[in-house]
């Protein structure tokens, strides 16, 4: 996720993306989210299972901010807010 001007990169886990990007827009979660705006999913991975999910959130995570953009660009050139689509 991002916010507005895409300046900030926030990635996260969720058993529920739907659910979780809503709190997220309504400003609903206390912390970096609503901190610094994040209201845009740009870019998002399913999988089958919880451990699966969190073994790539933390290889994204310790990727630079250059290769979370490339990844965000490979699936969403525009950065547009996927949250419609899902």
């Amino acid at each position: 996720m991002t916010n507005k001007i895409d300046s900030v990169i926030y990635t996260g886990v969720t058993s529920n993306l739907q659910k979780r990007i809503y709190e997220h827009k309504n400003k609903m979660v206390e912390g970096f989210t609503s901190k610094y705006n994040i209201t845009k999913l740009v870019y998002f991975e399913m999988f089958d299972s919880i451990e699966g999910a969190i073994l790539r959130e933390k290889q994204i995570k310790a990727g630079s901010r250059k290769k979370k953009i490339e990844l965000i660009k490979s699936m969403n050139p525009g950065f547009v807010d996927l949250y419609d689509k899902l």
